[in-house]
């Protein structure tokens, strides 16, 4: 069968048109958290260390937010295509709702457990090293996780709108937001401008009021006219109990990635505190350089594909899924061969310790490899979560992490005497697995007919307005 170019080329703009405003949202967020890396590296490699692993944490809170925000763009984006606002703004509200009330308990976690949480994942690194980083970390996580519901809110509330095309507001605000962000984590963290030299504490406190900042202008945007979408009283049941169903296993596969880091920053420890703080330089190069576009593709190919599906077109959907993946691979995978090729100057921007940037370099060149894979899973990922299904990304990112991230780096790094090569082989055969299981998925699997079967559940067919 002929390749249908024009059809294509169709998809990809839209696709570009849904997308750009969340790479540009996304570039400002990782610049933000580079700028953090940045600013603790001035200070000694074991603050570098201290913030990474405290972000370790962070991520449980990241992966409720995330999970319920990709319910929400499910469920919103199927509901926008099928002219359901009725459901789609109660998505939106249960789905805030519920992020808010998840965040509290992380909240009291960090004040009562911080500094004991980053401790123990050095139980077999340096003991006067590990204080230090102990100490750093506790503070740090204790400061951000006070605002984890807010974080939850923000994150859900930029999904829920994106779902039903409004791509612009998430990153109106964010890039405010952001920006004040960066401001703040130099300003506090280094003393400028007259204010005190807070360090490490300064750049938590900096990332706190974003949270909170991009928490107030979303519930703001959606209780105004400003948004496509509106809050309201909750009353649908099925509403909640699909957005839960859908956004379960997201959830648990951003825990168990969660989880798996845990063991696997362990192992890097395992070869000195500055192979963990080469490995958080040389994974920010990497998400600096292309997360920003993976992203947005990500989200991209979520819109499109719930759209189409809530359109009752599911042969649509799936010829979107696949060009939004191509598109993926042409230009994530080519920003990937950049990065291996400028890998060192790269990772020069954040480190000149002559134990460190080596490595970091590494690291960079590895995950520049796995560009390829990478795209191809994300973009796929999405389209599948597009569909309600999030179960096969699920199973694509636990075989992966278990069997290759950590399993396989761990045996040959340390019980077959590889060393850190072992480390970078785990990570491109991670990747590589998690595509080849997310593909399989979208071509065998029954998530259009699945996704269809919900819309009519919960009232969300054109046929049912």
């Amino acid at each position: 069968m002929a390749l249908d170019t024009g059809r294509l080329a169709s998809v990809w703009r839209r696709v570009a048109s849904l997308s750009w405003p969340v790479m540009v949202e996304q570039v400002t967020r990782t610049l933000m958290r580079t700028t953090d890396i940045l600013v603790t590296a001035l200070f000694s490699p074991l603050a570098v260390a201290a913030i990474g692993l405290a972000d370790l944490y962070a991520r449980l809170p990241l992966r409720i937010g995330l999970g319920l925000g990709t319910g929400a763009i499910a469920l919103s984006s199927q509901d926008t295509g099928s002219g359901a606002t009725t459901n789609r703004d109660e998505v939106v509200t249960q789905a805030v709702l519920l992020g808010a009330l998840t965040g509290i308990p992380f909240a009291v976690f960090g004040v009562l457990f911080g500094e004991q949480a980053i401790a123990v994942l050095g139980f077999w690194a340096d003991r006067d090293e590990m204080s230090q980083v102990a100490d750093l970390g506790g503070t740090y996580l204790a400061i951000i996780f006070l605002t984890a519901p807010a974080r939850h809110v923000a994150l859900i509330g930029a999904r829920a709108l994106q779902g039903t095309g409004d791509t612009r507001t998430p990153m109106y605000v964010n890039i405010t937001s952001n920006g004040l962000n960066i401001l703040l984590s130099l300003v506090l963290g280094l003393g400028l401008f007259g204010a005190p030299r807070l360090e490490i504490v300064g750049v938590g406190l900096a990332t706190a009021f974003g949270n909170v900042f991009t928490a107030v202008a979303f519930l703001t945007a959606l209780a105004t006219d400003w948004t496509p979408a509106d809050l309201v009283y909750p009353r649908n049941l099925v509403i909640a109990k699909q957005l839960l169903v859908v956004s379960a296993p997201k959830i648990g596969e951003g825990f168990v990635a969660t989880a798996v880091e845990f063991p696997f920053n362990a192992l890097l420890l395992f070869f000195g505190a500055e192979v963990n703080a080469a490995y958080q330089i040389g994974r920010r190069v990497y998400q600096q350089v292309t997360s920003p576009l993976s992203r947005g593709l990500n989200i991209g190919a979520s819109i499109v594909v719930g759209q189409s599906l809530g359109e009752g077109d599911p042969g649509r959907a799936r010829f979107d899924g696949w060009a939004t993946a191509a598109l993926g691979l042409l230009t994530v995978g080519a920003l990937g061969v950049v990065l291996a090729v400028l890998a060192e100057p790269l990772v020069e921007l954040f480190t000149d310790d002559p134990a460190t940037l080596p490595v970091a370099a590494a690291f960079a060149f590895t995950y520049g490899v796995t560009a390829p894979f990478t795209a191809l899973y994300i973009t796929l990922s999405g389209a599948l979560q597009g569909g309600s299904d999030t179960k096969t990304p699920l199973l694509a990112r636990t075989v992966g992490l278990l069997v290759f991230y950590l399993g396989f780096s761990t045996l040959t790094s340390v019980y077959l005497d590889w060393g850190v090569f072992g480390i970078y082989v785990g990570i491109v055969l991670y990747y590589a697995s998690a595509f080849l299981v997310v593909a399989a998925g979208f071509r065998y699997g029954d998530w259009a007919t699945r996704a269809t079967e919900m819309m009519t559940e919960r009232g969300s067919t054109a046929d049912d307005d």
